[in-house]
């Protein structure tokens, strides 16, 4: 289903949040995410072999906004990039979870 340029999306909360800034804070994600594959040196094609991707695609889609970085696969996305899972995760919340960002650690970095 196709939502409109009006439409929202809830959260976890509950909350709505326009698409825009949801698509927004993914694309921001994605910018920081490829910045950290540019600073240890990996392509698209070298990040999804570490992380056992048959694909290089999904790592555009990510970086685009897209798409997301699954939960599950979050340590070893930031094995692969040489940061440390909590804090990459962490940095991660809050682009993707804002709200819950807030809620865990106060104001956003």
């Amino acid at each position: 289903m196709k939502l409109e340029k009006d439409q929202g999306v809830s959260d976890e909360s509950g909350l709505e949040k326009p698409v825009s800034e949801t698509r927004a804070l993914r694309k921001d994600a994605g910018h920081w995410l490829k910045a950290r594959r540019a600073d240890v040196g990996l392509s698209q094609v070298d990040l999804a072999a570490r992380l056992g991707l048959k694909y290089y695609t999904f790592i555009s889609q990510v970086e685009n906004g897209f798409s997301r970085v699954p939960t599950e696969t979050m340590e070893a996305w930031a094995r692969a990039l040489k940061l440390d899972p909590a804090a990459f995760t962490k940095h991660l919340l809050v682009y993707y979870e804002p709200e819950l960002h807030r809620l865990l650690f106060g104001a956003t970095e």
